[in-house]
């Protein structure tokens, strides 16, 4: 393992840089926004907008990196981004925050793209399990950090979203440094909506709310947070609750996965995602209760994330995965942008505990519709599925497909084995 990261660390620690800034712009957005008196509205349109730019930004990035190279465009991206996490506090008005947000989006987005295919062309078939689930761990622990923080000054400054770009700005040094050629990127056309509904109607339709459910967790939980009175540093702690859960459940879950039959997988941990909405919702805002929520709530999503890849790939051959990865990653970000608009208009109506609600029935949409399609389709034999995907609901097509090709070989190799041990 030691091995097999010493010639990425320097990437995984611009990763880990960028993840930091990130994460703190991200909760930066709902502890500012109830400063300046942002209606939950206002900062549900402020967090879908990051979502549209971060699902544009991974279907034209590939496009410019064709056409100038990894560098200038890494650079580029990095540039604006940097200027536009030091603007927010300048123009404190939702219509400008949108705007930035898609911007701050589009950018992180080509970042990941560029970033993930120098991390693919510096590992091997055999390391590549590894390298990614180093990439996992490095963003998860970069957003879980970065709510740390937050906690060193006040969201009604500037200083926090200075700090912020200052992390994004020096995350390149390593990147760039470390990068000595020029990988390929080449990301398949997503398979249509209806083709990849046909062939997997229960991973199209999770994974398309589970994107609600994610971009609700990162962008609207600071928001219930402050509308709720919690302080800045308790905020911090309950953003960083809703990640560090995918840090535990993990590998449990995906150990489970290639052992019993995903589609009951899914069901229970998304019942356990209804559960703990709902200790969530009548916890009266008591601070441990909300914590624990955070915790279960945000630490089956990235899980589900995983499971809902695999289980599409047990029903297509290894030609199909590449643009059946793009099919998912895009419908995942329509449901990203859906969320937050659905949870700002529900609080801001029925009060900021609706947070909760809208959160614990996507996930009992989940649920139910993971019962329903157990009566329509047979099982696939475990011995035939595919690998489990340890990737994070924020990688790019270019890490899926990644994942999705050494989940393939993988799979293979242990079919190959199993044969030969029989002979």
């Amino acid at each position: 393992m030691f091995k097999t990261l010493s010639g990425v660390w320097a990437l995984l620690l611009g990763i880990l840089l960028i993840m930091l800034g990130n994460g703190m712009q991200f909760t930066l957005i709902g502890l500012r926004g109830g400063i300046e008196g942002f209606s939950a509205t206002a900062l549900a349109v402020v967090t879908s907008a990051y979502f549209a730019g971060f699902l544009s930004g991974a279907r034209f990035t590939p496009v410019l990196i064709r056409r100038v190279g990894h560098v200038r465009v890494f650079a580029a991206l990095g540039s604006f981004m940097s200027a536009a996490l030091i603007s927010f506090p300048l123009v404190t008005e939702p219509w400008a925050w949108t705007l930035l947000r898609l911007l701050v989006g589009f950018c992180m987005s080509g970042i990941y793209v560029t970033a993930e295919s120098w991390l693919n062309d510096a590992s091997t078939n055999e390391t590549r399990g590894q390298v990614l689930a180093a990439y996992m761990i490095s963003q998860t622990l970069g957003i879980i950090g970065a709510q740390w923080l937050l906690t060193l000054g006040d969201a009604g400054t500037s200083v926090l979203f200075i700090g912020a770009s200052i992390l994004v700005s020096i995350s390149f040094a390593p990147i760039l440094l470390s990068a000595s050629r020029t990988p390929t990127t080449e990301v398949a056309r997503p398979m249509p909506l209806r083709e990849l509904f046909a062939e997997s109607p229960l991973g199209t339709v999770g994974i398309f709310l589970l994107g609600s459910v994610y971009a609700t967790q990162s962008g609207m939980g600071a928001v219930f947070g402050s509308q709720i009175g919690m302080p800045a540093d308790q905020i911090a702690l309950f953003v960083a609750m809703l990640f560090a859960g995918a840090l535990v459940l993990q590998y449990p879950i995906g150990w489970l996965s290639d052992r019993m039959d995903r589609r009951r997988l899914i069901f229970g941990a998304s019942a356990a995602g209804v559960l703990f909405c709902a200790v969530g919702f009548i916890s009266g805002g008591q601070v441990w209760f909300l914590m624990l929520a955070a915790f279960i709530a945000g630490g089956v999503t990235t899980p589900l994330y995983a499971l809902f890849l695999a289980y599409t790939n047990d029903f297509l051959t290894t030609e199909q995965m590449p643009a059946a990865s793009g099919g998912l990653v895009f419908t995942f970000g329509l449901g990203a942008i859906a969320g937050p608009l659905a949870t700002g208009f529900g609080m801001e109506r029925f009060g900021p505990f609706t947070f909760w609600l809208v959160l614990g029935a996507t996930f009992a949409g989940i649920a139910l519709y993971a019962l329903y399609r157990m009566t329509k389709r047979a099982a696939v034999p475990v011995a035939e599925t595919e690998s489990y995907l340890g990737v994070l609901p924020t990688a790019t097509p270019v890490a899926v497909e990644a994942a999705g090709t050494w989940a393939a070989e993988n799979a293979e190799a242990e079919a190959a084995e199993a044969e030969e041990q029989t002979r």
